[in-house]
């Protein structure tokens, strides 16, 4: 075998390793993604969406709040500007996890990988990708896809086919699986990054504020959920600036 054969062979095996690392990483991910589809499937069938467009549009998707959100539009018979807007405003807050994800490529990650990598973006998947070390490997990410993708999109699919069959108790329970695995992705990093430990602790309790106090439970939660990001990403990154040397 010549000494390119080998590099190039070399080349393969790393990045198998990486599709089945992300593969492996995103398990639990992708089963909660199954459950939490679900429930969403039962609410597209009522809005007269099918199987198979129900499962194409959580592919192309993979936005829980968004899907709700344009799901609730067409059940209402909104318009497609309604219904764009609404969407938006629902998954903007992906413009600014896109935008602080940015520092995980390396200078020489190709802006396909950047471009397909920024369209597939969710809040778990972030939390996992932004807790390895390093420049984040496409081929990491692509490998978790493998398995997300399917979880969420056949999970709509089949809540579609059989939810109504489901008793509406296992119904709401499948909606909170979501959160729990959320949980389970953000707390071990906690236990030994302090500023990471910090920031969880000001998100939670800084939540329960913009609820309560007055003016600012009024808004809406997407409204409540961006300017958290903003005001909580913004102290941190003065406090305690990311450096190359941390990635």
């Amino acid at each position: 075998m010549s000494e390119m054969e080998m590099k190039t062979d070399q080349t393969e095996i790393s990045t198998l390793e990486l599709i089945q690392t992300g593969q492996k990483d995103a398990i639990p991910v992708a089963l909660g993604y199954f459950a939490v589809s679900f429930a969403l499937g039962i609410a597209m069938r009522n809005a007269g969406i099918g199987p198979i467009t129900g499962f194409i549009i959580s592919a192309l998707n993979m936005a829980s709040a968004g899907e709700y959100a344009g799901t609730t539009m067409i059940a209402a018979h909104a318009t497609l500007i309604e219904t764009g807007l609404m969407v938006l405003a629902a998954n903007a807050r992906y413009l600014l996890m896109s935008t602080a994800f940015s520092q995980k490529f390396s200078e020489t990650t190709k802006m396909v990988h950047r471009i397909i990598i920024g369209c597939m973006l969710t809040d778990e998947m972030f939390a996992l990708a932004i807790r390895r070390k390093g420049y984040l490997e496409p081929p990491y990410y692509y490998g978790m896809l493998t398995l997300t993708i399917p979880g969420w999109a056949t999970g709509t699919m089949l809540g579609i086919l059989f939810g109504t069959l489901l008793p509406s108790r296992i119904v709401s329970a499948l909606s909170v699986a979501l959160f729990a695995m959320f949980l389970a992705v953000i707390i071990p990093p906690c236990r030994t990054n302090s500023v990471l430990r910090m920031v969880v602790l000001a998100s939670f309790g800084l939540s329960l504020l913009f609820t309560k106090a007055p003016v600012l439970r009024d808004l809406s939660e997407g409204v409540r959920m961006i300017g958290l990001t903003i005001v909580i990403a913004a102290i941190a990154a003065a406090l305690r600036p990311v450096r190359e040397e941390d990635l």
